[in-house]
């Protein structure tokens, strides 16, 4: 009697999971390598990875191997991996960060392979220093928009140009394994963004149209500085004529306005509207 409902019950697991592929369209199926220990590991795993008709993931704690059915038009593998790991699981393509890492239960703190690569140094000699230190974290990225922002605001078109293509260049050099979990959350959301807006700054040829791009660099340049730990003040700021008389925001170290969107010509249009800390 036991055997006969323990194989019901297998067949109406297969019966579930095979209904929830079934809503799934344009599918991609993989298999990729994500670490964990336990029983506990695979729920947590297959919550982070499963989005109703767009992906499902089902991980096998034997072997560690998941298999990811997607929607290829929806959603991709680096994003089903990217938030895998947030929830604290290192797979081959993405670290955890190391907060989410720790505060999985013990039980589930499998041993981190790359854990040396990850968070600490490991460099022996000064050539291999040099190297590590390759890595930039976002304070360079946020320097590089401030100044960027100056050159708009001194209507230098190819200062500008310059300065986003050095952010395009710092922006793929960022070692997201350091940032915090929330910060590491926001950053895998704009980072494509971030390069979309940058990489039209540079390809701009006039000035008015550098600043037109700038406005959605800025906004996403914002949602990444709220969630970061700031080493100094930040302004946000406005100016009501800008973008067609729409608005538009920026953001500045100094508490003094200096219009990006206008420049001389009304260098003072604006306030400050928000001060991030």
């Amino acid at each position: 009697m036991k055997s006969i409902q323990k194989r019901i019950m297998i067949l109406l697991l297969f019966v579930s999971f095979a209904s929830c592929n079934a809503q799934i369209k344009n599918e991609t199926s993989i298999t990729e390598k994500i670490a964990g220990n336990c029983g506990m590991c695979k729920k947590t795993i297959e919550k982070a990875g499963n989005l109703k008709n767009e992906a499902s993931v089902n991980w096998d704690k034997e072997s560690k191997i998941a298999t990811i059915t997607f929607d290829s038009k929806k959603t991709s593998k680096d994003v089903i991996l990217k938030r895998i790991a947030l929830a604290g699981y290192d797979n081959n393509s993405y670290l955890a960060p190391k907060e989410a890492y720790d505060n999985l239960p013990q039980c589930c703190q499998y041993e981190r392979l790359n854990k040396q690569e990850s968070v600490v140094m490991t460099s022996n000699t000064k050539h291999e220093e040099n190297s590590e230190r390759s890595q930039t974290n976002l304070e360079k990225v946020f320097e590089t928009y401030f100044e960027l922002k100056d050159a708009l605001v001194d209507s230098n078109s190819k200062s500008t140009s310059k300065l986003a293509s050095d952010l395009v260049i710092l922006i793929e050099k960022v070692d997201m394994h350091s940032l915090d979990a929330e910060t590491h959350r926001v950053w895998m959301e704009k980072k494509m963004h971030l390069n979309e807006n940058v990489s039209t700054i540079v390809n701009s040829k006039k000035l008015e149209e550098q600043r037109t791009n700038f406005i959605e660099l800025s906004e996403n340049m914002y949602a990444l500085m709220k969630a970061s730990k700031l080493n100094n003040t930040i302004y946000y700021q406005h100016c009501p004529m800008a973008n067609d008389g729409k608005g538009a925001n920026w953001l500045s170290k100094e508490e003094e306005v200096k219009n990006p969107y206008y420049g001389s010509m009304m260098l003072s249009c604006g306030k400050t509207i928000e001060t991030l800390k």
